[in-house]
This record gives structure tokens, C-alpha cells and sequence, in this order.
């Protein structure tokens, strides 16, 4: 591999507990037991500054707190994990930080005190404004609750947030659904992410599973808010994202323009480029917030691997094919490290079967690619 410009490069934080894990939820959460926020920061401290000799020198374009319920942290615990984070890396100038938020964690002053402590975007986890469709995705706040948060975020200065919205839940109506969305851009979000339920192995609802809207259905419903959010303004940029102008998340971008992250804390996941060796290294921490704090206090760093020619080609295509506005063929050098001779086959095939098209240095999904994206993906497996 050769790299011949530096990678972005962002840190992504993970905080593992909830009040209560959600029935549909796969993420590495775990119901909240014991106050033991204190030990995990210093523990992603620990293992920032372990990291520090493979990304020296590197400013950090973005931060995202995920989990998890990161709004679950005190004020203090993130202004204290914020400052040393600033103290170790660079941040630039413009840096973008992100804080996932649960309407049922939060107020007005645990908003400011976020806002003071240098979270600048918020992400809300709605999923829907009604009632009885929250009981059943187990969340814990009403819709009420909801429309609070929100104007609570405003009011403490973020203009900058995210709805998070599902759609196909249990017994949901094509209205409903709609509904959902139009309720959401009463409140001008600058972004939307609209998700379809889906059954995950290892939780609940994939024991048990729920009564869920036909594949036909859920199709409609997918349709006719898509539509809605594009006469409202909205751009939809990414398979689930939609932003307005200059809106779209500049953290999840770099993710599916394969750039570089850190991953902090239990269960996260990192990549790291190596221009001098030419090698790109995927890191993972243990899932539990345990074994992961005795991990750090052990000085471990956890599992780590470089990944091969084949591996990187996939993983960029994974990522890189989400955006449906398309991307530059010379980004997949830029991030790889690999010629683009070596996907010419691939790409002359998608283009011959009408999934994509490429004009000058862009290629662009179809449709029809869009529609048969797995079978895309499948010509990149070695």
C-alpha cells in the first residue's frame, strides 16, 4: 500500500450503559448498575495516551460519543474527559463533536452543561412520536418527552442536531409512519436519520419476534417519507442520512469515505493508516466495560490487525458505495493505498450490468445499484 496525502482522522467514544436496554438493540450496551463513570474515563485517557505514537502529529477533525446513553454522563465527567482529550491531540480549529442523547436522560441544564463543555451537535434517539410505538420498541420516554428534548437542545444553543426515526415497528400503518417524519421536520432538525427496524440476532425481538409491517409495506413506507423529507429540503446523502445544506455529519462521512477514527472505550472499533510502513490497522476493544477498564489498567491494547490488500478494497466499497451522490475513483487510492487497476474489472462489470455510471473521475450508483447494493458489494469479496 501507498499513501501519498494523510488520512482524516476522528475519535469515536464509546459509553456502554443504559437505564435499560431496548428489545431491538445490538449495540454494545449494558443495563447501568453502579456509578463507575469516574474509572471508565480515566480508563479512555489511558488508552488515548497509549495510542498517542501511532497518530502523532494528526489533528482530529471530529468526535462522536456513541453507546449506549453517552447523555447518561455527567457535565462534569465530559468536560473533564474533553479537556484532557484537547490536552493529548490536536483539534482543529472547526472540530465537529457529537453527543448521542436518550429525550428521557436529558434537560435544559444537562444540555448547557454539554454546550459549555464543547459538544456542538447533538443526535437524538426518537424513533417515532407515538406513544404506543415507543412501549413497544421498550424505549424509555413518551413523545412528550421528546418534543421537551428537543426544544430543551435549542434553548441551551444547539443549532446543529440530529432525529433519529424508525420505520416498519411493530403494527405501524403507512400514515403513522409518515406521520413520524412529518412531526420530526415540524421541529427543523438541520438532519434526519430514517432507519428500518430490523431484527437482530441475540436480542429480544429476534427471539420474539413482533408483528411487523409487510416487505411491501415497509417499502411504501420508506417511499413516501423519503419523499416527504426531499420536499422539505432535505438532501438525502447516505443510505439512512439526510441533511440540509451543509448539514451532513461530517463524522459519519469520514467513516464512509474510509478515513481514520480511534475507537475509545468498551467494545469500539478503530482504524489507523501507517503512510511510512504501508499498512492500514483495524483495532477492537473487549465488549465488557470490565474487562475492558482492566485491559487499560493492565496496559494491554487490546486486539489489532493489519488488514490485507482484499480486505481494505472491500471494506472501502462497503463504506464508500452508501453515498448516494457517489465519489471520486481517486479517493479510493487516496484511502486504500492500492491502484485503481485493481477494481477495474469489478467496475466495468457493475457499469455493463447498469448498476452504476461513471462520469469522468466519479462513480455513481443507480437505481438499480442502489436497489441490489449486497450484490453489488459481492463482486469486491475475494
Amino acid at each position: 500500500m501507498n499513501f501519498t496525502q494523510p488520512v482524516p482522522l476522528s475519535l469515536y467514544v464509546h459509553y456502554p450503559w443504559c437505564i435499560q436496554k431496548c428489545p431491538y438493540c445490538d449495540f454494545n450496551s449494558h443495563t447501568l448498575k453502579e456509578d463507575q463513570e469516574q474509572k471508565y474515563i480515566q480508563a479512555m485517557v489511558r488508552q488515548l495516551e497509549q495510542t498517542l505514537p501511532d497518530i502523532w502529529g494528526r489533528p482530529i477533525q471530529s468526535i462522536f460519543f456513541g453507546g449506549g446513553t453517552p447523555s447518561l454522563m455527567s457535565e462534569a465527567g465530559l468536560d473533564a474527559f474533553l479537556s484532557q482529550a484537547r490536552a493529548l491531540l490536536g483539534f482543529q480549529p472547526d472540530i465537529e463533536i457529537t453527543l448521542e442523547a436518550n429525550p428521557g436522560t436529558v434537560d435544559f441544564e444537562k444540555f448547557s452543561g454539554f454546550r459549555q463543555a464543547g459538544v456542538n451537535r447533538l443526535s437524538m434517539g426518537i424513533q417515532s412520536f407515538d406513544d404506543e410505538k415507543l412501549r413497544a420498541l421498550g424505549r424509555i420516554h413518551s413523545s412528550d418527552e421528546a418534543y421537551q428534548a428537543v426544544e430543551a437542545a435549542k434553548s441551551a444553543g444547539f443549532d446543529n442536531f440530529n432525529l433519529d426515526l424508525m420505520f416498519a415497528l411493530p403494527n405501524q400503518t403507512l400514515a403513522q409512519a409518515v406521520h413520524d417524519v412529518e412531526t420530526a421536520l415540524a421541529l427543523e432538525p438541520p438532519h434526519m436519520s430514517h432507519y428500518q427496524l430490523t431484527l437482530e440476532p441475540n436480542t429480544p425481538f429476534y427471539k420474539n419476534p413482533p408483528v411487523l409491517p409487510e416487505e411491501d409495506l415497509a417499502w411504501e413506507m420508506q417511499e413516501a417519507c423519503q419523499t416527504a423529507l426531499s420536499k422539505a429540503g432535505y438532501h438525502h446523502y447516505e443510505v439512512s442520512a439526510y441533511a440540509k445544506k451543509d448539514q451532513a455529519c461530517r463524522h459519519n462521512l469520514n467513516y464512509w469515505q474510509f478515513g481514520d477514527y480511534i475507537g475509545l472505550g468498551a467494545g469500539a472499533h478503530g482504524k489507523i493508516t501507517q503512510p511510512p510502513i504501508g499498512e492500514i490497522w483495524r483495532t477492537q476493544m473487549p465488549a465488557s466495560p470490565g474487562s475492558y477498564m482492566n485491559m487499560i489498567e493492565a496496559g494491554d491494547m487490546g486486539r489489532q490487525h493489519v488488514l490485507s490488500d482484499d480486505d481494505a478494497l472491500f471494506e472501502f466499497m462497503l463504506n464508500a458505495l452508501r453515498l448516494q451522490d457517489g465519489f471520486p475513483l481517486t479517493l479510493f487510492t487516496l484511502r486504500t493505498g492500492l491502484p485503481l487497476e485493481v477494481i477495474e474489472p469489478q467496475l466495468e462489470k457493475m457499469i455493463s450490468k447498469g448498476w452504476a455510471e461513471q462520469h469522468l473521475n466519479e462513480l455513481q450508483l443507480t437505481q438499480t445499484g442502489k436497489t441490489y447494493l449486497n450484490e453489488v458489494l459481492q463482486l469486491f469479496l475475494s
